[in-house]
């Protein structure tokens, strides 16, 4: 047996290992990249270790921390009740509030998952309080979650840019980006038409109600602390005022896009930076903050990109291109790159899995003569859309925050039957609209 098949078999034994057991990936892929490496490719362990991205996991770290801050003092739920006043009560506008609350928020640099935790309880309080669909309100949380995911400034999309650099391909920052965002824009208001979203345009919150957001807004916060999330309940709704330690953060937040985008400095320095920063300004309020970094992400991503070396220097993705390429057609190899991307997500972690497929797809791209943005796009997009299952920690933290108005094991079902249709449909819709015309 070749190593590009000792390789492969250890990639899908972790996957399986990491779904059916609650252990982390990472742990899980370092352990994988020590045996094959030394075992199958004769490395040594400083060629292993020489696999993990400094730049990426520096990024990981700066960008939680400063999300934290913004948690701890109020920012995120600044955020959020701005964006509920400014439609003026209307209920059919919630869920898109929501929806766009939680896009800013990834986009600007937090976790997928730590966005969800935020604003899924908030968002399915609402859906309770306001008979308001609670399966379009979950979903259109986890969709705005994945629309802002690709940004340049993000985890998904620093991920997706870092990789496609180290695998030689062109930038397409923008394009992925875009890709993400309109598709799952489209996937939101597909649910909002067909989740009842047209029969909330006639209602409005009720202005005798005052409280009503503040109350939500807690009753989100703890419920994420109560159900075990590891997310601090907020903090900042006694006065839904302005303070100035929020409107420095968004400052901040603001000087960390501008630095990065404009004068091309690297986000995890300038990220920490001003994280660092906010902490000295106010130290015993977040103080705490440090242990709110995303430390399971980050072990999920150093010990995944460490096997992503691994996989490459036993020329698996190449193996595995070439063979898809071999099938006659490239666009058909593509379409089954994006299912194993769609399938595989469903069960595993998309943050795990982008660092894998991207540079599987480079044989395809190179001898198929597919654009390398477009098909990019449709991996990151097929790999994340998914994300909506009860199987993953998006679609789980939805199910863990139902309202009462509906039972677990229905809601589960749910959520379940939506989850396979996206699986079924969603890649090759994303293959058809992207990979296709640019074949």
């Amino acid at each position: 047996m070749g190593p590009e098949w000792v390789a492969i078999i250890a990639l899908m034994a972790l996957f399986v290992i990491g779904t059916v057991l609650p252990i982390n990936m990472g742990a899980l892929a370092y352990v994988a990249a020590w045996l094959v490496g030394m075992y199958a490719l004769d490395l040594d362990e400083k060629e292993i270790l020489a696999g993990v991205s400094g730049d990426l996991i520096l990024t990981l770290i700066g960008v939680t921390y400063l999300f934290a801050i913004a948690k701890n003092n109020g920012t995120v739920d600044l955020i959020v009740s701005s964006a509920v006043k400014a439609v003026g009560g209307r209920v059919a506008l919630i869920p898109w509030v929501m929806f766009f609350v939680t896009a800013l928020l990834t986009a600007i640099g937090a976790a997928s998952p730590a966005a969800c935790a935020i604003i899924g309880p908030i968002a399915l309080g609402f859906a309770g309080r306001y008979r308001i669909n609670p399966l379009m309100m979950g979903m259109m949380v986890v969709h705005g979650a994945q629309a802002g995911g690709f940004s340049p400034i993000s985890i998904y999309g620093t991920i997706t840019n870092s990789v496609m650099e180290e695998a030689g391909l062109p930038s397409s920052e923008i394009a992925v980006f875009f890709a993400s965002l309109i598709v799952n824009i489209l996937l939101g208001l597909a649910l909002f038409v067909v989740l009842g979203g047209r029969q909330l345009m006639s209602r409005r919150l009720d202005p005798e109600d005052p409280d009503t957001l503040s109350d939500d807004l807690h009753r989100g916060g703890a419920s994420v602390q109560a159900r075990g999330t590891g997310t601090i309940a907020p903090t900042g709704t006694q006065a839904l005022g302005v303070r100035r330690d929020q409107v420095l953060t968004l400052i901040a937040f603001v000087a960390v896009a501008v630095i990065a985008l404009v004068f091309d400095k690297n986000i995890g320095f300038v990220a920490i930076t001003a994280a660092v920063i906010l902490a000295m300004l106010n130290a015993n309020e977040h103080k705490d903050a440090i242990k709110q970094i995303a430390w399971p992400t980050v072990l999920l991503v150093a010990g995944v990109t460490t096997y992503a070396t691994v996989l490459t220097t036993a020329e698996a993705p190449e193996f595995v291109g070439k063979w898809a390429a071999g099938l006659g057609a490239a666009a058909i190899g593509a379409l089954i790159l994006c299912y194993v991307g769609g399938v595989v997500s469903a069960f595993a972690s998309s943050t795990a899995l982008l660092p894998v497929i991207i540079p599987i797809a480079v044989p395809l791209i190179a001898d198929g003569g597919i654009s390398a943005a477009m098909f990019v796009a449709a991996l990151a997009v097929s790999s994340t859309i998914v994300d909506v299952s009860p199987f993953s920690t998006n679609g789980a933290l939805m199910l863990a925050n139902k309202p009462d108005t509906i039972e677990e094991p229905v809601f589960y079902k749910q959520i379940l039957g939506y989850a396979v249709i996206v699986t079924l449909v969603g890649p090759l819709l994303v293959w058809a609209a992207l990979v296709l015309p640019g074949w």
